[in-house]
């Protein structure tokens, strides 16, 4: 299979805190090499050096820095969240899918992991589309039909980026509403106007003689 080329969107965002939280999530890794006094890393066993074949899960960030170019110390395998199994019950109905309880940043870092050298990257790729397509229409639904409601059973299995999505939703139907009701309509005094205006009244006053 040829290689995936990884979209431009994906790259890491320094100043995002959610860019940096879904960098922390764990990978499954392989050790290709020893590594030397960080055996404390594997609790399952005493020795004192990481042996060749030992598996741990890194945070993303270290996996993909272990791994990148002539390093190949670990060889990274996908999370489960986004094996075969998981992507064919994406596939069947993602609308059914608690994706909070999945990972809070599912589609951020899955995003992530299409950096990485795992061979069924681009079924990743075709998963995140087609989870995000499905259920796009859902939560825009939701969103522009709960003026008053109470959102936690809505919200509460949305992934972090599928919120903002809901907020964004509820936003513009609060503003829909506003306009409705010819709220938008009211004018009121700019704050530099008013500031002038004090200012004026002020420089008006008598002074004492």
């Amino acid at each position: 299979m040829a290689a995936y080329s990884v979209p431009a969107g994906v790259c890491t965002n320094y100043f995002n805190i959610d860019d940096i939280l879904a960098s922390q999530e764990k990978v499954p890794c392989v050790f290709n090499a020893k590594v030397a006094a960080l055996g404390y890393l594997d609790q399952s066993t005493t020795d004192v050096d990481l042996n060749v074949g030992t598996k741990l899960e890194l945070p993303f960030w270290l996996a993909r820095f272990l791994q990148k170019g002539a390093r190949n110390i670990v060889t990274v395998d996908t999370p489960k969240t986004y094996k075969e199994g998981y992507r064919n019950i994406f596939t069947a109905d993602p609308n059914v899918v608690d994706l909070h309880r999945l990972g809070p940043f599912f589609y951020l870092f899955g995003g992530k992991l299409l950096t990485l050298q795992l061979p069924d990257a681009e079924e990743i790729a075709d998963v995140l589309l087609k989870t995000f397509q499905g259920r796009f229409r859902k939560i825009m639904d939701g969103s522009q039909n709960a003026l008053h409601a109470d959102l936690t059973s809505q919200t509460s299995v949305l992934d972090d980026q599928e919120r903002h999505l809901f907020a964004a939703g509820q936003d513009s139907l609060h503003g829909f509403h506003r306009w409705e009701k010819r709220e938008t309509e009211k004018l009121s005094t700019s704050v530099m106007v008013a500031n002038h205006r004090k200012r004026k009244r002020i420089g008006a006053m008598p002074t004492a003689s």
